[in-house]
Formats: C-alpha cells, sequence, structure tokens
C-alpha cells in the first residue's frame, strides 16, 4: 500500500441541516490534509436527505479552495446521469482552478431510485452507454484534436486523471481494457472484492495513462478511544445504512446499540454483509483489522469512509485511522 484516502458523503446528522454538513466536509477535508490523506474525494447521490454531496463538483470545488496540497475528486460521478461534455467542462473548470489536485472517478449506476433517475435526466434509453461515454470524456480531456467539432472548454488538455468505479466485475473489466486505475466499492459491497482485484490486475493492459494497475479498495472505519465507544459510534451508520435497505432513507441517527439490537435479524444480517469490510474499535483494534484487509488484498491504495453522528468523533475517528495507516504505509516503503 502506498497511499490512504478518505470518502466523504457529507452527511447530514439528525438535527442539523445542510448547511451545517457542508462546513462539516470542509472543517473534514482541512484535517484530512493535515492528517496526511493523499486525496478527498465525494460521491453523487441523489434525493437522499442524509446526503449534502448531491452537486458533486460543487462541493469540490468547495472544498479544493478551502484546502492548500489534498487532491480532492468525485467517487464518484454517476455518468449515466450526464452528458460527458458536462463533466468534462466541469472537471476542466475545476482542474483549471486547482492544477494537479482533482480526480474523476466514474460510476456506472444511478446514485438514486429509479424514479429520481428519470427525473435526472431528459431521455432514458435502454442500452448501456458507459463504456462509450467514458471514452467519450477520455477525448475531451485529453490533448487538443484539431479536427474535432466538439470540444470541451475548460477541459481540453487538461489530462484530469480518471478512475473506473465498481461493485462487481464489470468495472474491473473495463477498466482494464482501457488502462485506467480501478477503486471497488468494498465499503458497501464487498462481495465481489477479491475477484475484482484479481480481474482487474489479471486483465490490465498498459496505456497511455497509466503502464501498470492501480487498484484502490475501499473500507469503513470507525475509531475511538475504546472499542466499546467505537461500536457505539457505529451503531449510527448501521441505522442509516437499515433505514435505507428498507426504503426509509434520512438524515443520520444519534448512537442507539439498543435500536440496532431491535433491528430484525434478517436486516442485521443484510447489514453487517454490507459493511463487513470495515475496521471498528480502538487504535488497536483498527491497526489490525485494516492490517488485515491491506494483507489480505494487497491494495496500492486504501480509501476509508465512515459516518458518524458528533462530528468531533468523526473527525477524531479519521486522525486514528491516519495515524494506523501512516505507519502501515512506512513499514511498507522501502528503506
Amino acid at each position: 500500500m502506498q497511499h490512504y484516502s478518505l470518502l466523504d458523503l457529507s452527511p447530514v446528522p439528525e438535527g442539523h441541516t445542510a448547511a451545517e454538513a457542508l462546513a462539516n466536509t470542509v472543517e473534514l477535508a482541512r484535517a484530512a490534509e493535515r492528517a496526511g490523506y493523499r486525496r478527498y474525494w465525494l460521491a453523487e447521490h441523489h434525493n437522499m436527505p442524509g446526503i449534502a454531496s448531491a452537486a458533486t463538483a460543487v462541493v469540490i470545488g468547495h472544498v479544493a479552495g478551502a484546502t492548500k496540497t489534498i487532491r480532492v475528486g468525485a467517487g464518484g460521478i454517476m455518468l449515466p446521469n450526464h452528458a460527458p461534455l458536462v463533466v468534462a467542462e466541469q472537471f476542466g473548470t475545476l482542474e483549471t482552478l486547482y492544477p494537479g489536485r482533482i480526480d474523476l472517478g466514474l460510476g456506472r449506476a444511478p446514485g438514486t431510485d429509479m424514479a429520481t433517475a428519470r427525473a435526472l435526466r431528459r431521455h432514458m434509453v435502454q442500452e448501456d452507454s458507459f463504456p462509450q461515454d467514458v471514452i467519450e470524456l477520455l477525448g475531451y480531456l485529453g490533448d487538443a484534436d484539431a479536427g474535432a467539432k466538439v470540444q470541451a472548454f475548460p477541459g481540453t488538455g487538461t489530462h484530469v486523471p480518471i478512475w473506473i468505479l465498481g461493485s462487481s466485475l464489470y468495472g474491473a473489466q473495463l477498466a482494464a481494457h482501457l488502462g485506467l486505475p480501478y477503486a471497488f466499492a468494498s465499503h458497501f459491497a464487498p462481495g465481489y472484492l477479491e475477484q475484482a482485484a484479481e480481474t482487474y490486475r489479471g486483465m490490465f493492459r498498459p496505456s497511455k495513462w497509466l503502464d501498470r494497475p492501480w487498484f484502490m479498495m475501499a473500507a469503513g472505519v470507525c475509531a475511538a478511544v475504546t472499542d466499546a465507544e467505537a461500536e457505539r459510534l457505529r451503531s449510527s451508520q448501521i441505522l442509516s445504512f437499515a433505514r435505507l435497505r428498507s426504503g426509509q432513507p434520512g438524515k443520520l441517527p444519534p448512537p442507539d446499540l439498543a435500536a440496532v439490537e431491535a433491528l430484525p435479524e434478517e436486516v442485521k444480517a443484510q447489514v453487517a454483509g454490507a459493511l463487513a469490510c470495515s475496521a471498528t474499535g480502538s487504535r488497536e483494534t483498527v491497526r489490525r483489522q485494516l492490517g488485515d484487509l491491506v494483507e489480505a488484498f494487497q491494495p496500492d491504495e486504501l480509501m476509508v469512509t465512515g459516518m458518524i453522528h458528533d462530528h468531533a468523533a468523526r473527525i477524531r475517528s479519521f486522525e486514528i485511522a491516519a495515524d494506523v495507516l501512516r505507519e502501515m504505509v512506512e513499514v511498507r516503503e522501502p528503506a
């Protein structure tokens, strides 16, 4: 593992507003920069009252303007919701404003329910145009083509790094075929993690963008002074995920271990499976659990994420995780 990074969904805790959530995101990004995180990514979700990062490019610009060195990007932009040209213009503008600091991760899912997906698009089509859209976007952000009838301004020549995101083998195969870096969403869909990593590495074809595979995996993290306190804090995310899976998304609830225990057994099992790729506990517990994940899957980069109701506790959780991950990177660096 060479780098560690952070994924933020700008969670809106119960009792708080989207404005407060976005202010928290800026404060967390600054803390992440101080702690040595390589990237700070934000994700596109829609029609979810508990997530404030729907206008992802706007929030990325806000965070990049409030920080100095950390790379800021999308983890990711759900490309089916957008015309590639618009995405190229948005991220070309971001790269022009913050040179050398912008990443663009692309997802194939809509990032919402189907009713909202229809509201996002003027025309719904059945065929999957994701590979073609990725190639089109790569063209807009690449070197200027004098013969092209349509170009992105700003965008052309910015060479914003594009990542393929995924939670199945599809994205692994596409990233390998195009020679792009690949990030796997194991923080909520770990089922295909091992197979996706093997597929991507085994099928990778060097390209003008990347000469060897670069694999990032994601993991949840909830760290605190004690294992018991971390488990208590994590109950907020478990409850939030259970409500989402039950079709009742809402703001991030306060921690409540009794409410977690009261969940139906089948729901608890579903949530436990979805959030299995994670580390929860004290510094030593998190060190052991993250170390096991890195040892098992050998990522080039690990991206951590986690939603905690109390903002100060969330910052502290990521600071503890950074201390652990920094030591892991230093151990693996050649002398």
